[in-house]
């Protein structure tokens, strides 16, 4: 069996030019940069198969991005295998738009429909088409870099326990679209489930899912076993931060901060594991929780400190708690050797369809919003503001409409799919934000010893991601689990599971 050879680099792909920040419905122009947004590559290798990981502090990647990085490494590197770099977001809300210029976060980029740019008199926004030129620029450098500087090395995994991620949908008694205030709008359709829901509500019922707080680590060395680097597998977006208007990597920067103050200035590369339907976010004890902040990080005669700041440093100091505990005994295990196989395909699954009386809806509240005039008497801010989120709303329900149009002709999804294991442990991708149930079902099924399920990961051509809701997701509605936010239906969600799992026991039963 060949030696693996391992390779590392990393990028700062921060910008101080006033960029959007896509992540919520309404513009965000940035106003600095509070703490680095990073792109990690690492390169593993045996002689007979490659993966290239790269993980960005993004919320998504679309727009092309990833066949920029590829077609970019293989000018550099002709001979080098691009299918087989396997990208992905940390689903920080806190990144800069590598969207199409114009395009922005709640329109989908192959849409057909007219792009309608929102008015921003007052207010500088630099290039997204020239971000994403210097972000892919930067990705393949890390890529060919990394690949560069493989050498003979070791891995190790293991997995621990951290709590960073909650259930983000509230599940009430009654149907919550019935009541005086509900409905619908162009931004959710309300059900008996919402997303960051009120738990004070007389008809609160319950959470609809758990939350894993499995944390999946892969622990790499150099000739002398020396730790060099970790992919760190969680099941949550990094999104404590969500609401700001500096660039930050979330609590991906602490958590790099917090372990490197043990292990110095080693590479972590990040994933987002399944996490739609979960969310840093704590939704009940929240006055115990700011107490809790305020007495573990305050200090005498201070402001108490910022709930997000101190959310983020309370996660990464449980990361990095487990981050020490399972390396203490996972670095008994150092491999040198181990089989690597690398399957990349890709999967279609069954769309979300859109019925009938969705698309009259759809087209019925479009119009007025059509009519509706851009806000001129506000300051930039106000208007910015209350435009890029009229835009949101016209986009999403022409999406709809455009959906209708064509889903008989293309009631399938692709999605590339990478499936691909190490010695005894697996990695599995998806581009989906994923309910958790999912990777569950994944995992629970999965022949290796460790499975990590990685969400938001690139694909070629120029959309992104959607959500992808269970069952009973889809029956309680709410936003990521009503028809705005579902490309790909709970029966192309199993039909993933399956194709996940078809190619998990073909690399295992393979020599």
């Amino acid at each position: 069996m060949s030696k693996l050879l391992i390779g590392w680099a990393s990028r700062d792909v921060s910008t101080n030019k006033p960029v959007n920040i896509p992540g919520q419905f309404h513009m965000r122009i940035s106003e600095g940069v509070l703490d680095p947004l990073t792109l990690t590559a690492l390169v593993v290798d045996n002689g007979k198969d490659l993966v290239a990981f790269l993980s960005i502090d993004l919320v998504v990647m679309r727009s092309g991005l990833l066949d920029d990085i590829r077609r970019k490494v293989q000018a550099v590197k002709p001979d080098f295998p691009v299918l087989k770099i396997l990208a992905s977001a940390t689903h920080t809300h806190t990144g800069a738009s590598h969207y199409e210029d114009g395009q922005s976060a709640w329109v989908s980029a192959s849409s057909t429909a007219p792009v309608q740019t929102v008015p921003h008199d007052g207010i500088k926004i630099a290039s997204s088409n020239e971000y994403r030129d210097f972000l892919s620029t930067r990705a393949a450098e890390a890529i060919c870099q990394a690949y560069d500087l493989r050498k003979p090395g070791g891995i190790a995994y293991g997995y621990g326990y951290a709590v960073v991620a909650h259930s983000r949908r509230v599940v009430y008694f009654d149907d919550t679209s019935k009541r005086a205030q509900g409905g619908a709008s162009g931004f959710s359709v309300d059900g008996k489930a919402q997303m960051y829901g009120n738990t004070k509500d007389d008809k609160f019922s319950h959470y609809e899912a758990g939350a894993d707080h499995f944390v999946n680590l892969f622990f790499t060395f150099d000739e002398k076993k020396k730790l060099s680097g970790a992919i760190i597998n969680v099941p949550c977006p990094s999104q404590s931060s969500e609401h700001r208007y500096m660039l930050s990597a979330d609590f991906w920067h602490d958590t790099r901060e917090e372990i490197r103050k043990k292990y110095g200035d080693i590479y972590i590369l990040g994933q987002c594991a399944a996490g739609g339907d979960v969310s840093p976010r704590l939704l009940h004890y929240k006055e115990a929780q700011e107490r809790r902040f305020r007495l573990k990080y305050g200090k005498p005669g201070q402001a108490a400190p910022d709930k997000d700041l101190a959310e983020r440093k309370d996660i990464a100091e449980r990361i990095a708690a487990c981050f020490s505990e399972v390396y203490s005994w996972a670095k008994k295990d150092i491999q040198t050797t181990a089989p690597l196989h690398h399957e990349v395909r890709t999967v279609k699954l069954s769309k979300r369809i859109i019925t009938a009386d969705e698309y009259e809806f759809a087209r019925k509240s479009l119009e007025p919003l059509m009519q509706e005039k851009f806000k001129k008497d506000g300051t930039a801010l106000e208007n910015l503001d209350y435009n890029s989120k009229l835009v949101a709303q016209r986009g999403r329900f022409e999406h709809i409409i455009q959906r209708y149009e064509t889903q008989k002709a293309e009631p399938k999804m692709p999605m590339e799919l990478h499936v691909l294991r190490i010695g005894d442990v697996a990695f599995a991708s998806n581009r989906f934000e994923m309910y958790i149930d999912y990777m569950h079902r994944i995992q629970g099924r999965s022949p290796f010893l460790q499975t990590f399920v990685i969400q938001l990961a690139g694909m070629p051509g120029p959309e992104g991601s959607s959500y992808l809701a269970t069952e009973r997701g889809a029956r309680g509605k709410g936003y990521s689990a009503c028809l705005f936010c579902n490309q790909v239906s709970p029966k192309g969600g199993q039909e993933l599971v399956e194709q996940t799992l078809k190619s998990l026991h073909k690399l295992y039963d393979k020599k």
